[in-house]
Formats: C-alpha cells, sequence, structure tokens
C-alpha cells in the first residue's frame, strides 16, 4: 500500500477517535503532536525497517508543517519499543508487558505498524480494546484477526489491517504452484515450515489448493523457531522424490535450509518464503545460493517497480535517508504497507 494512503486512511481512523468522548487518552489540542507508538519486535528485519519507514514518513510529513486536523496542523510524534515477540521462547505476556509500557508512559493516539507475531496480536487485541487505540496491522498475518472483529465488533472495532493475510499469501502462492505444475508437469511437493500461527496456516491454506488441483503432499513438516537444521526434511525430500519444497518462515536462522538444499544438492524447486533471501542483498549475503528460489515478495517498495512510481520513489527515498546499505537490505514485508 502506498504510504500517503497509508497515513490517509490513519489520519481518518485518528479523527474519529480523538473526537469521540469515550478515547482513553485526552483530545488533540491545538499545538500538540499526534503521537504514534510502534510496539513490534525490532530486532527482526520487518520490525526494524517497519519502524524506519515510518520515521522516514514523519519526517517528511512534519517538513510540510505536519497533519491538518481540523483548522489546527499537528506535528507527528513516534515512539517505539521493543516487544522482542521474534524471539524463541519469548512469552506473549512478554511482548504484551511492553506494548501497555508504551501506551501508558507516552500515550499514543494509535498503534502503527503493530505485533510481530500472529499469536501476540490475538493477545493484544484485548489490550487495545482497553485503551480505546486505533491499531493498524502492517505485519502479523492471522485471519483470526479479522474473525474476532466480525465476531465482537463493538469490542475490536479500533483494529485493522494494512497487510496481506496467511489465506491471501497461500492463494498467491498456489498461483505460483499452478504455473510451475502447467510449465514443467511438477504435481509432487513437501511443505516445510515454521511452528508458528502465521507460517503453518499458510502451509494449511497451500495443502489444501494442492489437493483440489492435483498435487501430491508427500509431507507437512514444521520446526521451532530458532531451529538450525533442516536437513531431516531434506533428507526425505530426496529420498521421496518431491519435485518443489515449499518452505514458509520468518526466522533469520531460516536462510539455512536454502544453504543446506544446496550443499546437499538437493533436486527439487524451492519456492516459497523465506524471510532473510526477501532483501535485495541476498545474493551476496548467501553468496549466489539464492539462484534457483523462488521467493515470493509480500509488498513492492522494498522490491521498486516501475508501473508503480510510488513504490519507485520509496525505494529511493529510504536509500536516501537511511543509507544505500539499508536500502538494499530491506525486509519484504512490513516497511511498504
Amino acid at each position: 500500500m502506498k504510504k500517503g494512503i497509508f497515513f490517509g486512511f490513519l489520519f481518518f481512523a485518528l479523527a474519529v477517535f480523538i473526537a469521540s468522548p469515550y478515547t482513553a487518552h485526552s483530545q488533540l489540542k491545538p499545538g500538540e503532536p499526534i503521537i504514534l507508538g510502534v510496539p513490534t519486535a525490532l530486532g527482526a528485519i520487518e520490525g526494524r525497517d517497519g519502524l524506519l519507514a515510518i520515521n522516514m514518513a514523519r519526517d517528511e510529513i512534519n517538513a510540510k508543517g505536519g497533519v491538518l486536523v481540523g483548522k489546527t496542523k499537528h506535528k507527528i510524534e513516534v515512539y517505539s519499543i521493543d516487544t522482542r515477540e521474534h524471539e524463541p521462547g519469548i512469552p506473549v505476556h512478554d511482548a504484551l508487558t511492553a506494548m501497555e509500557k508504551l501506551i501508558l508512559e507516552k500515550k499514543p493516539h494509535a498503534i502503527v505498524l503493530g505485533n510481530f507475531r500472529s499469536e501476540v496480536l490475538l493477545a493484544a487485541m484485548d489490550v487495545i480494546s482497553k485503551y480505546k487505540l486505533p491499531y493498524i496491522c502492517s505485519i502479523a498475518m492471522t485471519p483470526l484477526m479479522q474473525k474476532k472483529v466480525l465476531e465482537d465488533y463493538d469490542k475490536y472495532k479500533y483494529i485493522f489491517r494494512n497487510c496481506l493475510n496467511a489465506p491471501y499469501l497461500a492463494m498467491y502462492l498456489g498461483g505460483v504452484m499452478g504455473f510451475i505444475k502447467k510449465e514443467f508437469g511438477f504435481n509432487k511437493s513437501y511443505i516445510i515450515t515454521q511452528d508458528v500461527l502465521w507460517a503453518k496456516g499458510t502451509g494449511k491454506g497451500l495443502e489444501n489448493w494442492y489437493k483440489q488441483n492435483g498435487w501430491e503432499v508427500i509431507a507437512f513438516d514444521t520446526y521451532a523457531t530458532g531451529a538450525s537444521d533442516f536437513s531431516p526434511s531434506l533428507i526425505k525430500v530426496r529420498t521421496q522424490k518431491a519435485q518443489v519444497v515449499v518452505p514458509i518462515f520468518d526466522m533469520p536462522q531460516s536462510g539455512i535450509l536454502l544453504k543446506q538444499a544446496h550443499a546437499m544438492q538437493i533436486p527439487a524447486l524451492l519456492a516459497g518464503f523465506i524471510s532473510p533471501v526477501s532483501p535485495e542483498n541476498a545474493w551476496k549475503v548467501f553468496e549466489g545460493e539464492v539462484e534457483g528460489m523462488v521467493n515470493i515478495q509480500f509488498e513492492i517498495g522494498p522490491v521498486p517497480v516501475k508501473a508503480v512510481p510510488k513504490s519507485v520513489a520509496f525505494n529511493e527515498n529510504y536509500g536516501k535517508r537511511c543509507g544505500q546499505k539499508a536500502r538494499t537490505e530491506l525486509s519484504g514485508h512490513g516497511p511498504a504497507p
């Protein structure tokens, strides 16, 4: 989603909730800044790059005098906190505590980018309802968020999403698999996912697509966050003659799967999502071993697309503000929405 559309949507939501007498924080007064809170996993590339993109937008908007609310312009302030929810073994409660600390200390008018892990997002919805804050999710992908909003709208009406969710990712992957089958005749798949809600949900959605479209799913393996040896699955890929391996991971260690597949000379196409393979510099980081992998790019912007000029402008401006090295490290999910 284009940055201007995102912030236009955000400030529409702010106008609604700031005008409401039921908001947890006092109404916006003339001269006061609009405060945005960013509670997310800042150690993950998606969270890190998403925050940098938000700060870039803040600076561009403030340079033009801020945001017009009624007849008064207001500057934007951004405060973040690291929830560490991407790390192995971090309890959901710890991430929620960090988010509530940000809300109580900085008193934001809205939360943007939001939680990294879907399991945390679902629990965080009750915190957001408690404080009646507009919340725009740009990373966590579980469709259970929408389900909760539909089932109890009055409680969860503050929560929005501006990124894709797991069913849409499964749909896009299905389109890729349809093309692969048509072009190469492949019809034997092996799914390997991270043991987290969004990845397993995406894998299950794709598994259903396979069954409806004449594919054989040889196996569906999951690995805990932090795992670094995927050879047991890759050995089975070889012995059971899978033609397509579908990895679905956000953890940095998942890049090892790609390197192990090359080292073991696995005779199968890798097509899915490995987060550390998304950035522009992946060829250099993996020393060319990304060759032959089809890695789904969730959003444009980190990858500029000439047909969408705003994506090119975002990519160029990010490089100017954060440096070219940071631009080539941009995550494929998080900063673009």
